[in-house]
């Protein structure tokens, strides 16, 4: 495994090897890894002749009040982590390398951002598109896999790689939980034993909104409803936003499509969890 920080290497060694017929695979993650990640990395290895992982925390998707310097950094731990996974390269880059001096360049999806997340962190998904189309640029990949769990994430990206006509295909799996239900966050380190054990009320509330629907139920108010009973169940959460979406647009539905999502997304103490299922 190689671990590289320089762009203009990564980027040659990419292209000498779309050159000899290998295929690219591609993970860009923040670093902090965790089971979620490696199953990312372990579809690449099977989606790619070759697999470059990118650690970057990219502090132009973070709001000033958010975690960037408190963002956990386990730099050795990943790279044993994805050494394990059988990853070729980690592209390791430099703030400078990203973002030379001068910098000026921003890349939007201007609809799909509008709510959810996109609403309560205004300028993220500006440069969550900037950071990964800079990064596609660099490792020219063949595949990029994304999880679920970030689905707005995923949803931006697979429109921004349509609008730009990037030879890319974007790949999405499922969200990867632990034994007790909890999505995995590389954010899940930051919560007390109190905290996670109210934040197993999120994905408990999925369920439920997952098997009224199950059982015929098409009230969106009623399902909201009993999602926001779940939750508050314990008092150490609270509600950012609940909302059922179209899973390609975005758009906030009023009554029940194929593949529809419930999007949550609350607070456990500091700490900012987002979930998701298809209904």
């Amino acid at each position: 495994m190689k671990i590289i920080e320089s762009w203009q290497e990564v980027q040659a060694l990419s292209l000498k090897w779309k050159k000899e017929g290998l295929k690219v695979a591609f993970v860009p993650t923040m670093g902090a890894l965790h089971e979620g990640h490696l199953t990312l990395l372990r579809e690449g290895k099977r989606l790619g002749d070759k697999l470059i992982l990118s650690i970057y925390v990219n502090p132009k998707q973070f709001g000033p009040n958010e975690d960037l310097s408190k963002y956990p950094r386990t730099k050795e731990a990943d790279f044993k982590l994805a050494e394990d996974c059988n990853v070729d390269v980690i592209f390791y880059p430099s703030d400078k390398a990203i973002y030379p001096d001068g910098y000026q360049t921003n890349i939007e999806v201007t609809e799909t951002t509008k709510g959810l997340c996109g609403e309560k962190r205004p300028g993220h998904f500006r440069g969550v598109t900037t950071v990964v189309l800079k990064l596609f640029n660099i490792v020219q990949p063949d595949v990029a896999i994304f999880g679920e769990k970030d689905f707005q994430q995923l949803v931006v990206i697979k429109t921004m790689v349509r609008d730009l006509n990037l030879p890319i295909k974007i790949v999405g799996l499922p969200t990867v939980r632990g034994p007790d239900g909890l999505a995995m966050s590389s954010r899940n380190r930051y919560l007390s034993k109190d905290e996670r054990q109210a934040a197993l009320s999120i994905s408990k509330s999925l369920q439920v909104a997952k098997e009224m629907v199950k059982s015929g139920e098409a009230d969106f108010a009623k399902i909201i409803a009993a999602v926001t009973k779940t939750i508050n169940s314990t008092n150490l959460l609270k509600i950012d936003y609940i909302k059922i979406c179209d899973p390609e647009t975005l758009v906030e539905l009023t009554k029940i499509k194929p593949s529809a999502r419930i999007l949550i997304a609350a607070f456990a103490g500091k700490t900012r969890l987002i979930d998701n299922y298809e209904l």
